[in-house]
């Protein structure tokens, strides 16, 4: 039962991360949410740029590459029913108030490790969804070996810190679809600084995510910059769906082809149970 259902401090936030539940004090995303010195833009994906208005009314911009957004990448109906056959699995108590489904092989990213483990491929609700991607020029070969899905709330107060996800398994390209509200993804440098026409500053841009819109992250935004979800721009339940591919070496060619195919015959059977 969920702590916020039992009344009892229940979750699964460790180390310096927290929630609403816990009532702990995250020190370092309150800074990060607060610094002064932070320069915030908005992505307008119409123009590729990330931009900025001062006082006065100046525009300040600059490219943003590596962000494609598919709105209205499912319907109405499409949407209750994906969310529907997901509650229909158990969720599991996830850090900093998030619950999460795992369809995915066990990874150690430390010792750069996989392993098979209960693996048993993506679920069967994802086929038609993995078909559709190759109607977009960028994801043409996507294949996912992947899958999580995450359940953010407000009560619980969910948020995911800033991250790069992991290079040495997972590909050039990150795909989620963003379900039952509208959100934001906040990018930020893994330096923390970027030069702009007044010198060096913290910039930080806000990547609007329309409920039912698909994401993609890839080249500089995928490799160089950090991305988080912070816990006010959750208004109300959020779900979403994040697929990886593997990386050039577990792909034809790659030091480790034979297992990269294996986890590709399991996860495209879509058969699979969250482990």
């Amino acid at each position: 039962m969920a702590a916020e259902e039992s009344g009892h401090a229940i979750c699964g936030c460790k180390g310096i991360r927290s929630c609403l539940i816990c009532d702990k004090v995250n020190v370092k995303q309150m800074i990060d949410d607060k610094d002064h010195l932070a320069r915030d833009f908005t992505y307008e994906p119409s123009l590729g740029l990330a931009v900025r208005w001062k006082e006065g009314g100046v525009q300040q911009s600059f490219p943003f590459p590596g962000v494609l957004l598919w709105k209205d990448f499912m319907s109405e109906e499409e949407e209750r029913d994906f969310v529907n056959r997901m509650d229909q699995d158990a969720w599991k108590e996830s850090q900093s108030g998030r619950k999460k489904q795992d369809f995915g092989p066990k990874v150690n990213f430390k010792k750069q490790r996989v392993r098979l483990g209960t693996f048993s491929g993506l679920p069967a609700i994802s086929r038609k969804l993995v078909l559709r991607l190759s109607q977009e020029p960028l994801l043409q070969g996507f294949q996912p070996v992947e899958q999580c899905n995450l359940d953010y709330s407000p009560k619980r107060g969910s948020a995911i810190d800033p991250h790069i996800d992991d290079s040495w398994l997972w590909g050039e390209r990150l795909v989620t679809i963003n379900l039952l509200s509208d959100t934001v993804i906040t990018m930020s440098l893994e330096d923390g600084q970027a030069e702009l026409d007044q010198g060096e500053v913290r910039v930080r841009v806000r990547v609007g995510l329309p409920r039912r819109a698909l994401l993609v992250l890839y080249g500089e935004a995928r490799h160089r910059w950090k991305h988080a979800i912070h816990r006010q721009d959750i208004h109300h339940r959020r779900v979403c769906s994040t697929y990886r591919e593997l990386s050039p070496e577990f792909l034809p060619g790659g030091e480790q082809e034979a297992l990269g195919s294996q986890l590709l015959d399991i996860a495209l059977s879509f058969r699979g149970v969250p482990v």
